[in-house]
């Protein structure tokens, strides 16, 4: 079955994304988001459990930094997502790839983002950390490789509401399709490339999945 794909751009500003985020759990009203954000010094894919709400110091492409350096003032430190990463690197396999856990985003847009996100949400996002494509790291490995990680997401965590794995398989063809588009790679002027992906309307509300391709950053961990 096929997934419906739509793209849209957003700057890497925090203001910006402050809007955004909170007009897609709005809208959308999404039962998982998977933001996929691109780490430019990164060698493996990183699955991050938590969003930090403070120490975001270092300004946007508009030279812009959030008031008192956080997300949300009377938010909690740290919000971790529902679903267990640590156990999802351990049991997602794709031959070829590594599959890291981390509990610091980076404090730049992508954590910032991840933090609204999972506040929006309930803890009901994840982040994904992926290295740039490369020969070692083509479209078609990340897109068996994303694919993976998220059915084992869904696994891990279906007291969440989220729906059944074997509804996503497939999706890898999404995925690739995604990043032979050029969805995944540096800009090198400050874009973030987005992608929203849903199942069909005749799916149930519950099985609604969300994936957005977020935050094309250098970061610095």
């Amino acid at each position: 079955m096929e997934l419906e794909l739509r793209t849209l751009q957003l700057p890497v500003d925090y203001r910006e994304v402050k809007q955004r985020v909170t007009r897609i759990w709005e809208d959308l009203q999404p039962q998982l988001t998977v933001h996929v954000g691109l780490d430019a010094a990164a060698k493996t894919i990183v699955l991050e459990q938590c969003g930090k709400n403070r120490g975001f110091r270092e300004a946007d492409i508009r030279g812009f930094r959030p008031e008192r350096g956080a997300c949300l003032p009377d938010g909690p430190e740290v919000i971790e997502s529902r679903v267990n990463m640590k156990v999802v690197s351990r049991r997602a396999a794709v031959e070829g790839v590594e599959v890291a856990f981390s509990r610091d985003a980076g404090r730049y847009v992508c954590d910032y983002t991840y933090y609204l996100s999972l506040h929006h949400g309930n803890g009901c996002a994840a982040l994904i950390h992926i290295p740039p494509l490369s020969p070692r790291l083509p479209a078609s490995l990340l897109g068996k490789a994303l694919q993976a990680i998220i059915q084992e997401m869904l696994e891990e965590d279906s007291a969440a509401g989220l729906c059944d794995p074997a509804q996503i398989a497939g999706t890898t063809n999404l995925f690739c399709r995604a990043s032979h588009g050029g969805l995944i790679h540096d800009h090198g002027h400050g874009d973030t490339s987005v992608v929203t992906a849903r199942v069909p309307h005749s799916w149930p509300p519950r099985s609604r999945i969300q994936v957005l391709w977020a935050a094309s950053e250098p970061l610095s961990h």
